[in-house]
């Protein structure tokens, strides 16, 4: 036995001019699941919407009814979503879209009663035009965040802010600070590593390096220095001394300076 939900919809002016209403699609929905012997759990409703409006910020479609369903579909084993017919879903190609995309993130299938072949899976050549619409806005939604993220890191560099990514050896990056803090521990292997290269301008890297794991010094990780990661930290002395880059932006740091 199939288990499906039903989903009805009226808008203002729609339900004048086609006929119809709410009640006439329930009835219709339950007729045709008991002819068929499916088990309807539930029927949910939008009245007074349109099936063409879109969230455009969230990209999902406005209703009530139709968010609660999609939550069922995420919680429920459903094998269909039965409607009077699929202009109660959608009414736009954006709106379509989008409710094949979810729909097929679950597995469910559409039954239209009045479009008894339809199905979201059957091959045709709509199919093409609609995987593109959804790589199209795929990959819209990705660079529309990554842009506005950038956007952010970047305002946050120029006025000396710690933009992301990990924190380099010496500091430390707490969750929802704007400027990365000392790491008291290793802000003193960071001294002494720039004392030692002072010192001893002749040094190698891999004997600096050497230095630093016969003092018994070691990496975030815990383990013994190599020419590599003494490198890294030398590289960044303007970082250790109060300057912040990210990218091309250079500005005053509002970190506190380690050497």
């Amino acid at each position: 036995m199939k288990n499906v939900i039903g989903y009805v919809r009226v808008s203002t002016s729609g339900q004048a001019k086609d006929g119809y209403s709410l009640a006439f699609q329930q009835d219709e929905i339950r007729s045709y699941c008991q002819e068929h012997e499916w088990n309807l759990i539930h029927i949910y409703t939008d009245e007074g919407i349109s099936g063409a409006k879109v969230d455009e910020e969230a990209l999902e479609v406005d209703r009530i009814g139709f968010q609660n369903m999609l939550e069922a579909l995420s919680t429920q084993s459903i094998d269909a979503v039965i409607v009077l017919n699929t202009s109660r879903l959608w009414r736009s190609d954006i709106v379509k879209v989008l409710i094949h995309r979810e729909f097929k993130k679950y597995g469910v299938d559409i039954t239209s009663i009045e479009q008894p072949t339809y199905s979201i899976y059957k091959k045709d050549p709509n199919d093409f035009l609609i995987n593109g619409l959804m790589e199209l806005l795929d990959q819209y939604q990705r660079l529309e965040v990554a842009l506005k993220l950038g956007r952010g890191r970047n305002k946050k560099a120029q006025q000396g802010g710690y933009a992301g990514g990990r924190a380099a050896f010496g500091y430390k990056a707490q969750k929802g600070n704007k400027v990365i803090e000392v790491h008291d521990k290793q802000a003193r292997v960071v001294r002494r590593l720039f004392d030692l290269r002072a010192q001893n301008p002749t040094w190698t890297l891999s004997e600096l390096a050497l230095q630093l794991n016969q003092e018994g010094h070691t990496t975030q990780q815990g383990k013994c220095f190599t020419k590599v990661q003494v490198k890294r930290i030398l590289d960044r002395k303007e970082l250790y001394q109060g300057l912040y880059r990210y990218g091309a932006i250079e500005a005053i740091g509002l970190h506190q300076a380690i050497i």
